[in-house]
């Protein structure tokens, strides 16, 4: 599985990086609105630092603005994916975008057969939002589940990209599952070091080695 990091915080994406465990960013205009940065400056900033996909979102409603959209963001760098709203006017684009080679996330999906349409308009990704299903008393991880079914079934090579991750429970059953993808907020991966047995662990073993110390 690839660890994605849910964010336009240039620190958050640093210190991920140097742990090794960065395969690629997703953002979105309320993740790059939080930064006290110029877009231009921003982005070009993260295409630097990130070797993997980095997903910039259009924000035109229609398929011919979101492809003049994604033409101009596509030119910023080789790892950049255009993220397209599922709508029939967001496939539309998408469709188009395949065509040209510009690789495209398809965001916002809520349902399986959002998903069945993404692929057959030629999505290089779905990204699924669990979380948000949720918090309305839905399982969203079955969503993952049937997506996945749904490929497999008919060899679509769109990868999942599990999203709206809240907690590592949410990691965990997307790993399980066999997800492509989970982007996650940077607390969310920081929580996947944790446990207070290894917490324990360490402390002890340290009070013992100041014990060897002693006799040395």
């Amino acid at each position: 599985m690839k660890f994605f990091l849910d964010t336009a915080n240039l620190e958050e994406i640093r210190k991920a990086k140097e742990w090794g465990l960065l395969d690629g960013v997703t953002t979105n205009p309320t993740l790059v609105s939080k930064e006290d940065m110029p877009f231009q400056g921003l982005v070009t900033e993260i295409l630097r630092l990130v070797d993997g996909p980095v997903s910039l979102e259009v924000v035109s409603e229609h398929a011919q603005g979101m492809i003049s959209e994604a033409r101009e963001l596509n030119k910023l760098g080789e790892n950049v994916v255009i993220k397209i709203p599922l709508t029939p006017e967001g496939l539309k684009a998408v469709k188009i975008l395949a065509q040209e080679g510009i690789k495209t996330n398809v965001t916002l999906c809520f349902s399986p057969t959002q998903a069945l349409l993404a692929a057959k308009a030629g999505a290089d990704y779905i990204s699924p939002f669990i979380g948000r299903l949720d918090d309305i008393s839905s399982y969203g991880m079955r969503l993952v589940e049937d997506i996945k079914d749904i490929y497999g079934n008919y060899g679509f090579e769109t990868q999942i990209i599990v999203a709206s991750i809240r907690h590592p429970m949410h990691v965990l059953e997307a790993a399980l599952i066999g997800a492509d993808i989970a982007t996650m907020p940077f607390p969310v991966l920081e929580k996947l070091f944790h446990h207070p047995l290894t917490d324990i662990g360490i402390q002890r073993f340290l009070r013992d080695w100041e014990k060897v110390k002693a006799r040395i």
